[in-house]
C-alpha cells in the first residue's frame, strides 16, 4: 500500500506559479557559528568573501583588534544554512597561514552536528557534535586507536586527546577567552 502524502503549494498559487511538493522533500536547515579567532588584515577580506561564496549572500563583519595576537583580529558570524554548510566554509578557509577559525554546525533532523577548528599549526580537526554540543568518537576510530596503541604505534592517552581535538583547543584557548564580549552577526542563507 503506497503512503498518500498532501502536496503542498510551493510558490504563488494565484499567479498560476504553484509546484506540488511533499512534506518529505522540504528543505532540512540547520544554524552554525563561524569563528574567526585570528586573522591579519590583510585577510580580513578574503575570509568575508570565502565565506559570501559559500553562504550566497554578501558579508559584512565587524573585525575588532585580537589581544591574544597583537597585529590580528577577530570576529564571529551566526549563519542558517543547509546541512553540510559548516563543512563548505571550513573548507573554503582552510590552509591559509595568518588564520585561526572554528566553524560549528548544529544537528538538524536526519543530520548529525559538527565542529571544524582550524590552527596553521596543526591543520583541521573535525568531529561530530551531539544535541548538547559533546563530541561523539565512533567506535571504529576508537578501536582503530585501541589496536595502534597495542602495535606500540601511539600513547592511546594522547591518540584519544587527539580525537577529542584537545591539541587544537589548547592552542584556540587564548583567542576564544579573548574574544569574551566581542560582536556577534546573525546571518540567514537563503536556502
Amino acid at each position: 500500500m503506497e503512503a498518500i502524502t498532501d502536496p503542498i503549494m510551493v510558490g504563488s498559487e494565484a499567479a498560476g506559479e504553484g509546484v506540488p511538493r511533499t512534506a518529505q522533500e522540504d528543505p532540512v536547515t540547520t544554524r552554525g557559528v563561524l569563528y574567526v579567532h585570528a586573522a591579519t588584515s590583510a585577510l580580513c577580506p578574503h575570509v568575508e568573501w570565502a565565506a559570501a561564496g559559500v553562504l550566497g549572500v554578501r558579508i559584512k563583519l565587524e573585525w575588532s583588534p585580537q589581544p591574544a595576537s597583537p597585529g590580528t583580529y577577530r570576529a564571529e558570524l551566526s549563519w542558517q544554512g543547509a546541512p553540510g554548510t559548516g563543512a563548505k566554509l571550513a573548507s573554503a578557509l582552510r590552509g591559509w597561514l595568518h588564520l585561526r577559525f572554528e566553524v560549528t554546525e548544529e544537528p538538524s533532523p536526519g543530520h548529525e552536528g559538527a565542529r571544524y577548528s582550524y590552527t596553521p599549526d596543526l591543520g583541521v580537526f573535525h568531529a561530530v557534535t551531539g544535541v548538547h554540543g559533546d563530541i561523539m568518537i565512533p567506535e571504529d576510530r576508537i578501536k582503530a586507536a585501541v589496536v595502534k596503541a597495542c602495535q606500540g604505534e601511539v600513547d592511546l592517552e594522547a591518540e584519544l586527546r587527539r580525537l577529542l581535538g584537545a591539541p587544537w583547543d589548547e592552542e584556540l584557548e587564548p583567542f576564544r577567552y579573548a574574544g569574551d564580549g566581542a560582536p556577534v552577526r546573525w546571518l540567514h542563507q537563503v536556502v
